[in-house]
């Protein structure tokens, strides 16, 4: 009876662990629809072909734009904090951003859209947040942001938020924790 009832839990956890391993395994998928569908974490990213004649000129957005860095040395701001935009019309936004430490850092900018429904109609050619940047010390950057605000953009949404956070990520993180 008692073998029984090992041999019952083993399969259950075996059942478990079958199931959270698939669950792992379809994360990255479904947090792909996710971003999709909700304009999270949107990179939607466009090519030049991709951007048509098609300009809203009867209309305007306001995009701000927002800076922030986690645990990086680095200074990080937007050369304007604040752009007006016609829907349809290919729009650049110029960032700057400076280590102020005495070592190399790696950091990579997470994007995020507010509102977050609004997420799904703005498109990025180029994006700084598509790649790590390295900064040496005291180096400084300017780096653009080209985006399309697409014009099927509800008319509820006059103004929207494109926030980038940066973090460090690089190997000399864990050195600078940790000096010998």
């Amino acid at each position: 009876m008692a073998n029984r009832n090992v041999n019952k839990t083993v399969r259950r956890l075996l059942l478990a662990t079958v199931l959270m391993f698939g669950f792992g395994y379809a994360l990255v998928p479904l947090y792909r629809v996710y971003c999709d569908l909700t304009g999270r974490g949107s990179n939607r990213v466009i090519t030049a072909a991709d951007v048509g004649n098609e300009v809203d000129r009867a209309r305007l957005v306001t995009v701000v734009l927002d800076t922030n860095t986690r645990d990086i040395p680095w200074t990080f701001e937007a050369e304007s904090h604040k752009t007006r935009v016609r829907p349809g019309e290919l729009s650049e936004a110029v960032f700057t951003v400076e280590n102020r430490s005495a070592r190399t850092v790696t950091g990579r900018a997470i994007p995020s859209i507010s509102p977050v429904q609004a997420g799904i109609y703005v498109s990025k050619m180029d994006c700084f947040c598509f790649t790590e940047q390295v900064l040496a010390p005291g180096e400084s950057k300017a780096m653009p942001v080209r985006f399309i605000v697409d014009t099927d953009l509800p008319e509820r949404f006059s103004s929207l938020t494109l926030s980038y956070t940066f973090f460090d990520v690089g190997e000399n993180k864990a050195l600078a924790a940790n000096p010998s």
